[in-house]
């Protein structure tokens, strides 16, 4: 055999177990990373995701949490893993699509080191008050605050989180001067709001939902498109006349680049399965949930809308994370 059909045998002969093992897949546990703090929203979407997904593929699915960063730590981890379809990501918005425009460091390009495989929930934003303030509509609100300028303090999860940013565009839409206090999480900001250390946030209606039917604070307006289903009697932003305020938090599912097409298709396939279930739908609506299945091209479509979205936002705001 002369040296030049060695090589060629020898290099498919390196190929072959690479492609054998694609084409079983999975043949062992897939870690699926959270990045972001356990016991949170996104840790109950992905363990229920999981759990699907483990069903569907035949090979048990495991949830591990790699916080930080404002959850762009478990994206870079994900992004640097091997492309086999055994790591995959729940990347949520603000990694995505805020942190890009306030960073020249960012550790991965979404567009070159992820794999999208589909866009996996949508969570409704809504915006509250204490009490306190005495308003009980987005109109008394706004007449409110502005009477007072740099007098009403708004709490978030931390500068540059969706929170933030979405008291943000009511600000920049409604004329409002309003003042940021950031915190460590949402947690940490509610705990201040109830002691009336602060006296706006807007965050997600799982979180607030128990705190606004116990009638510790008052809900004026979900930051969406239409009204949140645990909430029916809250307006939208967009029927008040405030569209531009959309704030919908949401989180993809991600795979590292260079991933196998046949893997991608397989995740893909039983992710679609998962998000279209009857029984993935009853525990995203007990959290107040949107499942929101979609193609790469469309999950794409929708990060590159959110960037055009919060990139003016961000550079209003100065947030820089360097």
């Amino acid at each position: 055999m002369s040296r030049r059909a060695l090589i060629f045998a020898l290099a498919a002969a390196l190929l072959w177990p690479a492609a054998a093992r694609t084409q079983d897949f999975p043949n062992r546990p897939i870690k699926l990373i959270v990045p972001f703090a356990a016991g949170g929203a996104a840790d109950l979407f992905a363990r229920s995701l999981a759990n699907g997904l483990g069903a569907e593929l035949g090979q048990q699915v495991v949830v591990e949490t790699r916080a930080g960063a404002g959850g762009l730590t478990g994206v870079d981890v994900t992004a640097k893993s091997a492309p086999d379809g055994y790591t995959i990501c729940l990347a949520g918005a603000a990694a995505l699509s805020a942190i890009p425009s306030m960073t020249s460091k960012m550790p991965f390009d979404w567009q070159k080191d992820l794999a999208l495989i589909t866009l996996v929930v949508r969570v409704p934003e809504v915006l509250i008050v204490h009490p306190l303030l005495g308003v009980n509509t987005l109109g008394d609100f706004l007449a409110y605050a502005r009477a007072r300028p740099g007098k009403i303090n708004f709490g978030s999860a931390g500068a540059g989180s969706i929170t933030h940013l979405a008291v943000e565009l009511l600000k920049s839409a409604a004329g409002l001067d309003l003042v940021h206090v950031p915190y460590r999480g949402i947690g940490p900001a509610v705990a201040d709001m109830l002691g009336g250390h602060i006296q706006v946030i807007v965050a997600d209606v799982p979180f607030l939902l128990p705190h606004i039917r116990s009638g510790a604070f008052s809900a004026l307006a979900v930051t969406s498109a239409a009204r949140a289903p645990a909430l029916p009697d809250v307006p939208s932003t967009a029927e008040l006349g405030y569209a531009a305020v959309n704030s919908d938090n949401w989180y993809g599912l991600v795979a590292p680049a260079h991933t196998p097409a046949n893997v991608l298709d397989a995740l893909r396939t039983a992710s679609l399965a998962v998000l279209t279930s009857a029984e993935l739908k009853k525990q995203f609506d007990s959290q107040n949930a949107l499942p929101s299945p979609s193609s790469p091209d469309e999950f794409a479509a929708f990060v590159r809308a959110e960037q055009v979205k919060w990139g003016p936002v961000v550079r209003a705001t100065g947030v820089k994370l360097e």
